[in-house]
């Protein structure tokens, strides 16, 4: 690990604290940050952890975001800082989870909401710090943007005052990572086949290597535009692409589940190419690597088994996540195109993960529910059912326990109560939604409302709840459930691992 003091390149001389630099990204301290932040226009910073797994995945692409805008002398800097040494600082700028990353210009801050690449990153910041689209005067300038970017954007105007080429600017300016391009010379129009007063080709190194836009040139249309055509027929899930795939106008996504070391994992590439590309506009096909370790959590949180792979499912991202699996086990061409079909027309319903029900879930005051059971009871028609909807990893649901168990043995003789608990990790429900750890509810008997608790969690405060009927300690419309204490988001490591890497304080 290189180590070397680097006031000097800093480019402003640092009078106080010490300055060092590991792999090219400026070690950030309490001591150092204003002093760094005073010194440098452009400034990147990361807040990391060690024990971040997320952290440790980004660290080599930080490294190498940080040796190529050396290399081109930029004056962006990257710095990272260990906040759980140097807390002062993740507090007074929130940090809420590892990594974030923060974009100090001109000493003010602002969201990094770019890519987990070396590539990316330099791409985001350049955008941020420089124009936002190259002026490409003649045919070899064009050509070395495009050779040396997987995807890019070029407008062709003969007028680049016109209104349409101050839309593809305007355009360009809001989409982060793709590299833009604005030519007029008459060569240019020639060597790319571009007819007419102006156009907007994107350039990609994959699929069909290129995409016109049709119709009229607008900001909006500019925006769709790249949006539809930037990502390949079949995307592979990653920590670079995630953000891509499940920030888009897409909802609609196939996953496939599959290891790249399977023998025949090409060939289900290739049948979802097929379907990619007749479904186009309307759904994402998303490959998963299951050979990789990090993605086991996904798998888990589709509640599958390593003897259930390969296999594939679907989702439909609005504000709760449906998901869909198919009736046949067989990934095929035909199978494809079949679940695929059924999805489109309606006629699937929701796949939700259930336990089995055990032998003896109401052998104690506290009843086990998991989805087979829960209609049955939490709907009975003739008791009130209070439910605690838990994750075995929550801290406050362990220590919620003894009280719960102490709870279930004081109604234990009462028949018109009953207290229950569900592992909401492992058993969905359509119709309720548990958004935080522990979430209690009660089902009420005769037209089953559902009242969510929101005072304490204690032995006297549930007592209270279920003898005024559901009253006192009720959550009011529009509050939070659990809103009196603290509580647990749903697993980081298991919905974000999809959308983004983060791992949480």
């Amino acid at each position: 690990m290189m180590k070397v003091f680097c006031l000097a390149l800093l480019g402003v001389a640092v009078a106080v604290a010490e300055v060092t630099l590991e792999e090219g990204v400026i070690v950030v301290t309490d001591d150092n940050f204003q002093e760094v932040i005073d010194a440098n226009e452009f400034v990147l910073v990361e807040f990391y952890a060690p024990w971040c797994g997320h952290c440790k995945s980004l660290a080599p692409e930080y490294e190498k975001a940080a040796k190529a805008l050396a290399e081109k002398e930029s004056p962006i800097k990257l710095g990272k800082v260990d906040a759980t040494i140097h807390s002062s600082i993740a507090e007074k700028f929130e940090v809420r989870g590892y990594p974030t990353l923060k974009f100090f210009r001109g000493g003010k801050p602002q969201e990094y909401n770019g890519g987990r690449t070396g590539d990316t990153i330099v791409s985001w910041l350049e955008k941020k710090t420089g124009p936002v689209a190259a002026t490409l005067d003649t045919v070899d300038a064009a050509k070395a943007l495009i050779e040396a970017n997987e995807i890019v954007v070029v407008g062709f105007f003969k007028d680049v005052e016109s209104a349409e080429a101050k839309a593809f600017l305007g355009a360009a300016g809001g989409v982060d990572e793709v590299k833009f391009g604005i030519a007029s010379d008459a060569a240019l129009f020639t060597e790319y086949a571009v007819e007419g007063e102006a156009g907007v080709v994107l350039f990609k190194k994959f699929d069909e290597g290129r995409n016109n836009l049709e119709g009229d040139i607008t900001e909006d249309a500019v925006v769709a535009f790249i949006a539809g055509n930037s990502l390949p027929l079949v995307v592979e899930f990653n920590q670079d692409t995630a953000q891509k795939i499940f920030s888009g106008d897409i909802k609609s996504h196939l996953l496939l589940f599959s290891g790249v070391s399977s023998a025949d994992h090409e060939a289900r590439v290739a049948v979802a190419k097929t379907l990619a590309a007749d479904n186009k506009g309307e759904m994402l096909f998303v490959t998963i690597n299951t050979d990789e370790e990090d993605h086991k959590r996904i798998m888990e949180f589709f509640g599958l088994t390593e003897d259930e792979l390969p296999a594939m499912r679907i989702i439909h991202l609005m504000e709760d996540m449906a998901k869909y699996k198919p009736p046949t086990t067989d990934i095929t061409e035909e199978s494809m195109r079949a679940f695929v079909k059924s999805y489109k027309a309606g006629d699937l319903k929701q796949h939700l993960m259930s336990e089995d029900v055990a032998a003896d879930w109401d052998a104690l005051p506290v009843k086990v529910l998991v989805g087979k059971n829960f209609e049955e009871v939490a709907m009975d028609a003739e008791k009130n059912v209070l439910i605690e909807f838990y994750a075995p990893w929550c801290g406050h649901c362990k220590q919620l326990v003894p009280i719960w168990d102490q709870l279930g043995e004081a109604y234990e003789d009462n028949a018109n109560i009953v207290i229950a608990k569900m592992d909401s990790t492992a058993n969905e429900l359509e119709n309720v939604k548990v958004q935080g750890f522990p979430t209690i509810k009660l089902f009420k008997k005769g037209d089953n409302s559902i009242i969510d608790y929101n005072g304490q969690r204690t032995l006297e405060g549930f007592k209270r709840f279920l003898d005024s009927d559901g009253v006192d300690g009720a959550a009011a419309e529009g509050d939070d459930e659990e809103g009196g204490e603290d509580e647990e988001e749903f697993d980081e490591d298991e919905e974000e691992d999809l959308e983004e890497g983060h791992d949480e304080l």
